[in-house]
């Protein structure tokens, strides 16, 4: 069975940066399991993905447009430190969940001072370019069982 839309599909995955560190890897331990065609991975891998079979490897580089998509200024927000809801210590690097007008989001943490508190809604892997290594280890029918 091809990998196509609706299929149950299981992977063992390698994403690395473009200088070859893992950002993050599956072989250590169980695939990734997902569905198909529902933009459960980032567009340019499912595009890639699509069409192949059990036992098939791709490696691939995805650029920003087709992954977590360009970086944005637009999401970079200072946010004075008296509007900002937090009872512990805040520190760089940490996320919290923001009501951006547009739904909730992620936000990073990547700026303190006195008076304000720099967040960037940018995904941690906007802008850049990502590239996998994937074993295909399982396509099935995705029937009403499993789905639920």
């Amino acid at each position: 069975m091809n990998v196509s839309n609706n299929t149950r599909v299981s992977i063992h995955y390698t994403l690395s940066k473009p200088n070859g560190d893992i950002i993050e890897s599956s072989r250590d331990g169980e695939p990734l399991d997902y569905i198909h065609g529902t933009d459960a991975l980032v567009p340019g891998l499912e595009k890639e993905l699509a069409g192949k079979s059990a036992g098939d490897r791709i490696v691939v580089s995805i650029q920003p447009e087709d992954g977590y998509g360009p970086r944005s200024d637009q999401l970079i927000q200072n946010i004075s430190r008296d509007i900002f809801h937090y009872d512990g210590e805040i520190e760089l690097g940490m996320r919290f969940q923001a009501d951006t007008g547009n739904g909730i989001e992620l936000v990073t943490v990547i700026n303190i001072d006195d008076k304000t508190i720099t967040v960037d809604a940018n995904h941690p892997l906007a802008g850049e370019t990502l590239n996998f290594t994937v074993d295909i280890a399982a396509v099935r029918e995705n029937t009403e069982a499993q789905s639920s």
